[in-house]
């Protein structure tokens, strides 16, 4: 049973949004692992808090990725 684990921002995706987001990913998978492994497919979302994410280009904050949302 694959388990397949994203994470993201704090309060920059609505649960209708994360809702979408565990299909897409379960649909996308489905074609690689066959019809049986994505119908046992498990998604999990984890939010990090602002702040405690950063890379390269500094510490990630939920104002920072909502601004990328925003930018398409």
């Amino acid at each position: 049973m694959p388990l397949i684990d994203i994470q993201v921002m704090e309060g920059v995706f609505d649960a209708a949004e994360k809702e979408a987001m565990i299909a897409e990913v379960v649909a996308g998978f489905g074609p690689v692992a066959g019809a049986a492994m994505a119908d046992a497919t498990s998604v999990r979302i984890h939010e990090v808090g602002t702040g405690a994410w950063g890379g390269t280009k500094g510490v990630w904050t939920t104002e920072r990725a909502l601004a990328l949302k925003a930018e398409g």
